[in-house]
C-alpha cells in the first residue's frame, strides 16, 4: 500500500459536514425520481406494444434506451464533478428531465410504428442522461459525506431505487388498472419528484472528494482505471453506437446482403469511436494499464447491472404474463418493497454478523441465482412472492455494495471510478441485459410455438427480425397479435391465439433460466475476490492520508 494511503478498520456513523443528512435526503430523492419513471415504463409496455406493435426486440431496446442514457450522463458528470461543482450537474439534470418528457409525451397514438418508436427511444434515452447526472453527484457525494460506513449509507442512498419501484408501480396500478388513465398521464408524473429534489438540493454546500481535497489531477485519478478499465467501457459503448447506427442505416426492403453490409458498418463505427476514446485514455493516463482489482469489478458490475436492471425491465412483464398483469404488478412492488426494507441493513450485516462487502455480494450472487430458477418454475400467487423473495434478497446489495467497494479500494479516483462504475452497469444494461432478454424472449416463445404448432407460428411469428451480438437472428412473435390474444379472456381466445399465449408463457420461463447464469458467473468473481481479501489479511477500506476521511473519528462516535 502506497505511503499516502491510511488503513481504516473502523466503523462510524459520522459524517463530515453538519447537512450530511440533508445531504444524503437529496441524493435519495434524487433516484428516487429514477425508480418513479422506470416503474411507470415498465408498467405500460405492453400499453405501447398494443398500440404500435413493437415486437419484444423493440420494447427492449426502448428500455435499454431508459439506461444506456445513463451512462453518459453519470461517466461525464463522474469526469467533471470535481472541477465544475456538483450544483451545475444538478442544474443541468433537472433540465435534461424536464427536456425528456416534453419528447416523450408529444407522440401522437396515431404515429406509424417508427415515429412512435424514434419518439419513445429518444425520450428514454435523455431520461436516463438525466438520471445518470443526478447519480454523479449522489454517489461520490454520499461516499464522501460518510467515509467510515460507506456500504451502510450507499445501500440507504439506494433505497431510493426500490422505494421509486414501489411508488412508481402503485401509481401505475391505481391509475392504469384501475382508474383507466392513459399512459402519458401515469409517466408525466415523475415531474413532482424531481421538483422535489431541486428543493432539497438548493443552496446547499457540498464536500470535495478526498482526490480533489488533495489536489490530484485528472491524469493521476485515472490512473487507477488504466487502460483496462476504459477497455470495458469503451467496449460496451461500441456495442451501444452500433446499436444506434444500424437502425439508421437500414432502409425497409433491404435484402440480406445489404443488411448485413449496414450491420457491418454499423460496428466498425462503433469501434473506431471506442477505439480512438481508449487511446486518449492511454495518453492521458501515461500508458497506466490500471488496476486488477479494479478491472475484476469493473467487469462484475457490467454483468451486475445485467442482471438486476436488465431483468427488473422485464420481470414485471415475465411473471404479468405467467400469471395476470395485475398479480405481476403486485409481485413487482412486493419485490421492490422487500428491497428498499432489506438495503437499510447493510450496515447491521457487516457490523454485527461480520461479513465483509465482498461477503455480502458472494452471498447476494449466490442467491440471486437460486431466486432465478425458482421464479422460473412459478404457478401461483403465493409461489410466485415466495420466489421472488429470494431473487430480492440475493439483487438487493448488489449495485450499492459494489460502489462502496470501488470508493473504499481506490480514494485516489475520486467521483471518477464509482461514476464510471455506474456507468459500465447502465450501459451493459442497457445494450446486453434489456435488449437480451427480450431477443431471448422472442428466440424461446418462437422456438416453443414453432415447436407446438407450426400453422400458428407462421399466424403469429413477427415481421421483424430479432438480432443481438451475432446470436442470429430469430423471429418472436407479433406484439399487437400477442396483445390481442392476452386481452381476449381465456374462455373466449381461439385454439391459435390460446397456443400463442402458452408459449410466450414458456418463453418466459425459459428466460429466467438462461439469466441465472449471470449471478452464477458473478458469484465466482466475487469468491476469488473473496479469497484474495483473505490472503492479504482481509478487507480494509483506505483513504488518502491528509484528508478529512483520514482523520480520527471523534471520541464515542464509532
Amino acid at each position: 500500500m502506497s505511503q499516502a494511503m491510511v488503513a481504516d478498520a473502523t466503523i462510524s456513523d459520522v459524517g463530515i459536514t453538519p447537512n450530511a443528512r440533508r445531504l444524503l435526503f437529496a441524493g435519495f430523492m434524487a433516484i428516487l425520481v429514477a425508480g418513479v419513471g422506470f416503474a411507470i415504463r415498465g408498467a405500460i409496455l405492453a400499453d405501447w406494444a398494443h398500440i404500435y406493435g413493437f415486437t419484444g426486440t423493440q420494447l427492449g431496446m426502448i428500455t435499454g434506451a431508459g439506461l444506456t442514457g445513463f451512462c453518459f450522463g453519470i461517466i461525464i458528470g463522474g469526469l467533471v464533478a470535481d472541477k465544475i461543482g456538483y450544483g451545475a450537474l444538478v442544474a443541468a439534470a433537472f433540465a435534461f428531465h424536464i427536456l425528456s418528457a416534453v419528447i416523450t409525451l408529444v407522440v401522437p397514438a396515431s404515429a406509424s410504428q417508427a415515429t412512435a418508436y424514434q419518439y419513445l427511444y429518444w425520450g428514454s434515452f435523455i431520461f436516463a442522461i438525466a438520471n445518470g447526472t443526478l447519480e454523479g453527484v449522489a454517489n461520490p457525494l454520499v461516499a464522501t459525506l460518510f467515509p467510515h460506513n460507506r456500504t451502510h449509507y450507499l445501500n440507504i442512498l439506494h433505497a431510493s431505487w426500490p422505494a421509486g419501484l414501489v411508488l412508481g408501480s402503485l401509481l401505475a396500478l391505481l391509475l392504469g388498472q384501475y382508474l383507466h388513465w392513459g399512459w402519458k398521464s401515469q409517466l408525466g408524473l415523475f415531474i413532482i419528484p424531481v421538483i422535489g429534489y431541486g428543493v432539497l438540493f438548493l443552496g446547499q454546500r457540498m464536500p470535495k472528494s478526498e482526490a480533489a481535497e488533495k489536489g490530484l489531477s485528472f491524469g493521476e485519478m485515472f490512473k487507477d482505471i488504466g487502460i483496462l478499465g476504459a477497455l470495458i467501457v469503451c467496449f460496451l459503448l461500441a456495442l451501444f453506437v452500433s446499436g444506434i447506427m444500424q437502425p439508421l442505416l437500414t432502409k425497409a426492403g433491404y435484402t440480406a446482403e445489404q443488411t448485413a453490409r449496414a450491420v457491418t458498418i454499423s460496428n466498425s463505427i462503433g469501434y473506431c469511436i471506442a477505439g480512438a476514446l481508449l487511446v486518449i485514455v492511454a495518453v492521458v493516463t501515461r500508458f497506466s494499464i490500471g488496476a486488477w482489482l479494479l478491472f475484476m469489478l469493473f467487469i462484475a458490475h457490467a454483468l451486475v447491472g445485467t442482471v438486476e436492471l436488465g431483468t427488473d425491465s422485464w420481470i414485471q412483464n415475465i411473471t404479468g404474463n405467467i400469471l395476470s398483469p395485475k398479480q405481476g404488478m403486485v409481485l413487482f412492488i412486493w419485490t421492490s418493497f422487500f428491497m428498499f426494507s432489506l438495503r437499510f441493513f447493510a450496515g447491521f450485516i457487516e457490523k454485527n454478523i461480520g461479513l465483509s462487502p465482498i461477503g455480502i455480494l458472494l452471498a447476494a450472487a449466490t442467491i440471486a441465482c437460486i431466486g432465478l430458477n425458482v421464479v422460473s418454475a412459478i404457478n401461483t400467487f403465493i409461489g410466485a412472492i415466495l420466489a421472488l423473495s429470494i431473487y430480492a434478497l440475493g439483487k438487493t446489495y448488489f449495485w450499492p455494495t459494489m460502489l462502496a467497494v470501488a470508493a473504499d479500494r481506490f480514494p485516489k479516483t475520486g467521483a471518477i471510478a464509482i461514476s464510471m462504475m455506474g456507468g459500465i452497469g447502465m450501459l451493459s444494461a442497457g445494450v446486453i441485459g434489456g435488449p437480451g432478454l427480450g431477443y431471448a424472449n422472442d428466440r424461446f416463445a418462437g422456438q416453443q410455438l414453432a415447436k407446438r404448432n407450426p400453422a400458428v407460428y407462421q399466424q403469429f411469428k413477427s415481421d421483424t427480425p430479432s438480432r443481438l451480438l451475432g446470436l442470429g437472428e430469430t423471429y418472436g412473435l407479433d406484439g399487437k397479435k400477442l396483445g390481442e390474444a392476452k386481452a381476449t379472456p381465456p374462455s373466449q381466445r381461439t385454439a391459435a391465439q390460446q397456443a400463442a399465449v402458452e408459449a410466450d408463457q414458456e418463453g418466459n420461463r425459459w428466460t429466467l433460466r438462461a439469466d441465472s447464469a449471470i449471478p452464477a458467473t458473478m458469484a465466482v468473481i466475487y469468491l476469488l475476490l473473496f479469497i484474495y481479501f483473505k490472503s492479504i489479511g482481509g478487507y480494509k477500506a483506505v483513504h488518502i492520508a491528509g484528508t478529512h476521511a483520514a482523520e480520527p473519528i471523534p471520541a464515542g462516535a464509532a
